[in-house]
């Protein structure tokens, strides 16, 4: 706990402060801060965003900023170009202008007259990302990040590539961004809100075209990866992440390769941890002021003493595509994160999962609906989102199972899997999965990779396998912290296909394992907890009107006919009315991902998304869609965007591209 206590301060919030950048773009802020700020001036948390202060972020930014203000920080939620009630357009996410607006906007703060000349930047997914990558710039008022949820690699660890194979996720976030950026800016903030919108929908990029075009791990998505270039990030940087979530590897990395930074892994989705699910929850907003206090106030907290990394070792529990709670326990380690632990190294042989090497001669060819049970890539929506009982996708993959455990085991860190394998085919892709299996059968994920086999070498240089040659394959698993008990197995789970979570390589393929094992990071059992985290607080919540409820659906279709399979997803937000504003919005998602066993160039995704806004009579809504398909040598996308003003369509565009495949 902060050994300075902050005394509470009365606060005042301004709802459209303008930031007016240097080619003229204004930008609007949301501000919490003491009302005695100009007298006494504070440092700023800068949160940075194109999700909407005024009606997209604003169920956590209620239970977060005010908290901070009253304890002596003015915090800004600013609207990015082209968003929200921000002017101008965004052509792309973390791009140059991007960093170099935010750039400006630290600086436009640290003169105000509130401010101290100390900022910090805050956020989750995006806003995790950004402040690293501004960090990266080391403006000199930035004295600290708190970045969560976030990566440090844009290709290897984002929505777009993982292991280069592409993720279905590239096309599925791209269509929400399709969606987000369509909406108008609040009537009530902005006379001219008409003009703006229309100026938006003209503008609004189709991004999964662009990022199609850069299947390799080239300058396009070197640009913002502070992998490139860590010892540029000055400021002091605290890392964390869920394990239920698709971004973890970057706390540790970053906790390994930045001075100082710290990390924190929990077990939970995509959400701020002081209101995440599973549970335990914990006091982030206290250990957030802790980090705040040091580095923006010079107050001794003892934030330097802290563990390098706490992470929640996860019990194994049965499979369930939904959790509220996970029991386990917080472990530390005092320097470093992971990779000073041992390792135990399993092999892969024709007798199962095995202590010493034995032969191995065994065959990978899976189906094209290989991976219903793998879940969402990020799980957020808190809907049945992660992975199901594995036995399913099992029987449709080449396994090994260990012998019952005779001692509990923590696997704590990224499992490492080598094989030598060959293929028939020069494109194919291996997923593979370890998964803990209880003595009934059931079998729950406890992490998993995937590798496009031409990204084996290079991802920036990646070349097709020779048919038939032996070659030594490395793939490293996602960070975890799990314990299996004793009694239980192990199992490791290889396929060609991992449907839909990655898009299918164009044909069916055989890989002949010859050799294989892995390395699993081990550390010493432990008892209770090593390390104790405030309970959770947070300041009050948004207070709103429910219109029509939340509602998340996953379904899964067999066409008897035609024999193809389909997730359906239904995700339907709700419709709130803000009592302080009276701003009404909603939006329904679906989507439908759809492939034959027989057949990867089946494969079919398709997105549609409903956004409505009302303001008193001015009744807005846009209908997004998009489309994607493959053959052998390219992929096809469409995209359609309408936008209605009442019953009235004002604005449509269409899209129809092709983007050659490249080691796809």
């Amino acid at each position: 706990m902060t050994k300075t206590l902050n005394a509470l301060r009365a606060i005042t919030e301004e709802p459209d402060l303008g930031i007016t950048l240097s080619d003229g773009c204004r930008l609007s802020a949301r501000v919490w801060r003491p009302t005695d700020a100009h007298t006494d001036p504070v440092p700023v948390i800068l949160e940075y965003l194109p999700y909407r202060k005024r009606d997209g972020t604003c169920a956590r930014d209620a239970l977060t900023h005010p908290w901070f203000a009253e304890r002596g920080y003015a915090c800004v939620r600013v609207d990015m170009r082209g968003n929200g009630d921000s002017h101008g357009v965004m052509e792309d996410e973390y791009t140059p202008l991007e960093q170099a607006d935010c750039i400006e906007v630290i600086s436009w703060l640290a003169t105000q007259q509130w401010c101290n000349g100390n900022v910090g930047m805050m956020g989750i997914s995006w806003g995790g990302f950004n402040g690293l990558q501004v960090a990266a710039h080391a403006p000199e008022p930035l004295k600290a990040v708190i970045t969560l949820c976030s990566t440090v690699d844009r290709f290897a660890d984002d929505i777009h590539y993982k292991g280069g194979c592409l993720l279905n996720e590239n096309l599925g976030w791209g269509a929400t961004m399709w969606s987000y950026s369509s909406r108008a800016p609040d009537p009530a903030l902005r006379e001219d809100w008409r003009e703006m919108w229309l100026e938006r929908l003209a503008a609004e990029p189709f991004l999964p075209s662009l990022w199609l075009r850069h299947q390799r791990r080239d300058a396009y998505w070197k640009q913002g990866s502070v992998i490139e270039d860590y010892s540029a990030i000055k400021a002091k940087v605290l890392a964390i992440g869920g394990w239920g979530d698709a971004y973890k590897n970057a706390v540790p990395q970053l906790v390994e390769a930045l001075p100082d930074a710290k990390g924190i892994v929990g077990p939970w989705v995509h959400k701020y941890p002081h209101f995440a699910i599973p549970e335990p929850r914990i006091g982030f907003l206290q250990e957030a002021l802790r980090w705040w206090d040091r580095w923006l106030k010079d107050i001794d907290t003892g934030v330097e003493d802290d563990p390098d990394y706490r992470a929640y070792l996860m019990d194994g529990l049965r499979p369930a595509t939904w959790y509220l709670e996970r029991p386990g326990r917080w472990i530390a380690e005092t320097t470093g994160a992971t990779s000073h632990l041992q390792t135990k190294t399993l092999y892969l042989t024709n007798d199962g999962l095995r202590t010493t090497t034995g032969q191995l001669d065994r065959t990978v060819a899976s189906p094209a609906h290989c991976g219903a049970d793998a879940g969402e890539y990020c799980a957020i929506w808190l809907g049945p989102e992660l992975p199901g009982d594995q036995r399913s996708d099992d029987a449709l993959s080449t396994t090994f199972d260990s012998e019952p455990l005779s001692a509990d085991m923590d696997i704590v860190g990224a499992p490492r899997v080598t094989v030598q394998v060959a293929s028939n085919q020069p494109q194919a892709q291996m997923a593979v999965r370890l998964n803990h299996i209880h003595p009934d059968g059931a079998a729950t994920r406890i992490t998993y990779g995937v590798l496009n086999l031409s990204h084996r070498d290079s991802a920036e240089n990646p070349k097709p396998m020779t048919v038939g040659k032996v070659e030594n394959v490395m793939l490293d698993l996602d960070h975890i912290a799990y314990r299996v008990p004793a009694g239980h197995r192990l199992r490791v789970s290889l396929s060609d296909a991992y449907w839909p979570l990655i898009w299918p390589s164009p044909a069916p393929s055989t890989l002949t394992l010859s050799a294989g094992q892995i390395a699993l990071p081990q550390r010493p059992t432990s008892g209770g907890d090593e390390y104790a985290f405030p309970p959770p607080t947070a300041a009050g919540p948004w207070q709103i009107e429910t219109l029509r409820p939340q509602n998340h659906i996953r379904r899964r279709e067999t066409d008897m006919t035609t024999g193809e399979v389909s997730l359906v997803i239904e995700d339907d937000f709700g419709r709130v009315k803000d009592l302080g504003h009276g701003l009404i919005n909603g939006s329904i998602a679906r989507e439908r991902w759809t492939i034959h066993p027989d057949n990867p160039l089946s494969a079919r995704g398709t997105c549609h998304w409903t956004e409505e806004l009302q303001r008193g009579d001015i009744v807005l809504r846009t209908e997004t869609h998009c489309t994607m398909s493959s053959d052998a040598t390219d992929f096809h996308l469409t995209a359609r965007l309408e936008a209605y003003e009442g019953d009235t369509l004002v604005y449509d565009r269409d899209i129809t591209d092709s983007v050659k495949r490249d080691c796809m």
